[in-house]
């Protein structure tokens, strides 16, 4: 079946190349292997009736109308029921989203100089439970991945900190 699509796919991708090649041959061996062929000289073959191939033409292109001035622009609509907020309400919900976003940075700094302590420059105390070297390199590279990844958490909020208007 694997054949017969690959087969088929190959014969639907080179039919606009070879189009003058119209004959198409489904030949199965001995063994049930199928295979297409542009000639059905030997034994087993079948010829194929395929669809001819559609061509479409592409849609006409779109010409961009031309640039308004700004007095001609139209302003935007917005629907009659759009929630509106008055500046002041916008202003407290920025400012309480900042606190969020500090108090997130504060607490992933904390994290990062505990995991920093723990780390100990890479080379962290060996515990109990580490017989085997490969556990200690495993954990270690964990403790390292932590750090990177509480580092870029801290990156990403000081962005988005800044962002905030």
């Amino acid at each position: 079946m694997k054949q017969q699509l690959t087969g088929l796919l190959l014969l639907v991708m080179t039919a606009g190349i070879a189009h003058a090649q119209s004959e198409v041959y489904l030949c199965v061996d001995e063994n049930g292997k199928r295979e297409y062929k542009n000639t059905g000289i030997t034994k087993g073959c079948k010829k194929v009736d395929l669809p001819g191939i559609t061509m479409i033409p592409a849609p006409p292109k779109k010409v961009a109308p031309a640039p308004q001035t700004a007095a001609a622009k139209p302003a935007a609509s917005t629907p009659s029921d759009f929630p509106k907020v008055d500046n002041g309400t916008q202003k407290a919900r920025d400012n309480d989203r900042k606190q969020i976003l500090l108090d997130e940075m504060k607490a992933e700094e904390q994290k990062l100089a505990n995991l920093k302590r723990e780390y100990n420059n890479g080379e962290p105390e060996r515990r109990g439970d580490e017989r085997n070297f490969a556990k200690y390199q495993e954990r270690v590279g964990g403790m390292k991945d932590d750090i990177d990844r509480t580092e870029k958490n801290i990156e990403a909020l000081k962005r988005e900190i800044g962002n905030i208007r």
